[in-house]
């Protein structure tokens, strides 16, 4: 299954009350793995930065003066993500900008049936526990030390691991071959180590040992299972 794992950055928290987005980082997945590609872009805001959003993601008002409009962009990034589920961390934020950007250009809305949100299935499975983006980074391993400021790209990048490892780790990109004999791939790329599994061994009791169990059985005296599999009228005179 093809999926996008995406993040966004913003003049504020409120589309509503004006904010928009300045930037968008797009990642690929098919069948949980990272294809290489993905989609980047900065948008002009047309309107000034304010200072608390600047010190998150270091975005300035002469940074984003040259870039497009997000209506220029619009078209590209919906061929790019396609039909397929959208994932992010806290959804509900980022889907409620891109839609607000989407309907404020004439483009139709993405439906929510689409939305797939890490902060959920973080709860989930991790109840109690911390379950921001840094936290889970640091408690699945994801190296995190490049990441100075917010950025979408980033932040998609580093949400795509978490993604895997929420979702079952890396052992999902296990599985068998359809060629015959039955081959296990380690890996999905092609150039990958198989290994092809030994013969099962024989696990039945040859005659011999079935012979030699039955002789060691038969000097117990009394054995317990004689007690309850013995014919009725033999357990009345026990």
């Amino acid at each position: 299954m093809r999926e996008i794992v995406f993040d966004t950055e913003t003049t504020g928290l409120s589309p509503a009350g004006g904010d928009r987005i300045v930037e968008i980082g797009c990642i690929e997945m098919v069948g949980r793995v990272e294809t290489g590609r993905h989609y980047h872009c900065y948008f002009n805001p047309e309107r000034p930065m304010p200072s608390e959003a600047e010190a998150v993601h270091g975005l300035s008002d002469m940074f984003l003066s040259d870039k497009p409009r997000f209506s220029d962009k619009a078209q590209e990034l919906l061929e790019f993500i396609g039909d397929a589920p959208l994932v992010a961390h806290n959804a509900s934020f980022d889907f409620g900008f891109l839609n607000h950007e989407l309907e404020r250009c004439g483009q139709e809305s993405i439906c929510l049936t689409r939305m797939v949100d890490t902060l959920i299935l973080a709860r989930s499975r991790h109840p109690g526990a911390k379950h921001s983006l840094d936290a889970l980074c640091t408690r699945y391993g994801v190296d995190r030390s490049h990441r100075v400021k917010h950025g979408a790209l980033l932040d998609a990048q580093l949400l795509a691991q978490v993604y895997i490892e929420l979702t079952g780790g890396r052992q999902i990109g296990l599985g068998l071959i359809a060629d015959s004999p039955r081959v296990v791939s380690a890996e999905l790329s092609s150039d990958a180590e198989v290994r092809v599994p030994r013969p099962p061994r024989p696990h039945m009791a040859g005659p011999e040992e079935v012979a030699r169990h039955r002789a060691f059985l038969a000097k117990i005296v009394n054995p317990l299972w004689d007690r309850f599999f013995a014919p009725t009228s033999e357990r009345g005179t026990a």
